[in-house]
């Protein structure tokens, strides 16, 4: 069976580590390349860094901070945001990363994620997919649809539909962020990462909601998720990559044992 993986997510605003909640009121909580180091030292499987700056006010991705962390981290990690074009995804693997993530320019220019996978290899090329919940009168869920720029833009998409056409055109694994819940600590989206994961057949990284070891447990037992992303409770101390490996261990899910 395949181990499953810890990732966490560290955001980069103006060159330095924040944490946001829904994508929104942005807290400094250290360098980028010492939190990468800290959280790799605990036993991460790889690093994901969001690059909010050019994301959000579509910025030129700015590579020294990447060199940087590719400098002083052993596994591997991925950034995204402000990826554009097929330039943008060379320079940032020339910078040191190993996986290069897109959403907003994904969707507007879907022939990008099969230009990259030709080139760089399908393992390179990560879909960011952040989606929202759309419910009926009596508030049953009957879709989840897709925004861009940092979760501030719907594009009247429909998240599962977008998942299975990203993997027929190139995208080697999909991070899934549930808008909703980034953040608030209630829990993944499982309904959302279960569907998710029954559409596809490339891995699924959950993401957004992670407020207990119990949360990583219920994506990977009940979501089937092949990763989780781990941000508020790494950046705050409140648990280590090491003590969620334990658990998940205890509780007989598979992963790489670096403790």
């Amino acid at each position: 069976m395949l181990k499953k993986r810890i990732i966490p997510a560290i955001d980069v605003a103006n060159n330095q580590a924040v944490k946001y909640v829904q994508f929104r009121n942005p807290t400094v909580i250290g360098d980028p390349a010492e939190l990468g180091q800290k959280y790799a030292e605990q036993g991460a499987d790889e690093i994901l860094y969001l690059d909010t700056t050019a994301s959000l006010h579509s910025h030129d991705v700015k590579y020294e901070w990447i060199r940087r962390v590719a400098e002083n981290l052993y596994v591997p990690f991925s950034v995204v945001g402000g990826i554009r074009a097929i330039d943008d995804f060379k320079h940032v693997l020339r910078a040191g990363a190993d996986k290069v993530g897109v959403n907003t320019a994904a969707v507007k220019k879907p022939e990008l994620l099969t230009e990259a996978a030709d080139i760089f290899g399908k393992q390179c090329v990560v879909l960011a997919l952040d989606a929202k919940p759309i419910q009926n009168n009596d508030g049953e869920i009957i879709r989840w649809e897709v925004y861009t720029h940092s979760a501030h833009e719907s594009s009247g998409m429909d998240a599962i539909e977008w998942a299975c056409r990203a993997e027929e055109l190139g995208a080697g694994e999909i991070v899934c962020t549930s808008i909703d819940r980034d953040g608030m600590k209630n829990g993944y989206d499982i309904e959302l990462l279960h569907s998710l994961t029954e559409a596809v057949n490339i891995p699924i990284i959950a993401s957004g909601g992670a407020g207990n070891v119990a949360h990583i447990h219920e994506a990977f037992k009940d979501g089937n998720v092949d990763a989780a992303l781990v941000a508020s409770l790494l950046h705050y101390e409140e648990l280590t990559v090491r003590d969620i490996k334990k658990y998940l261990i205890h509780h007989d899910i598979p992963v790489r044992n670096h403790i």
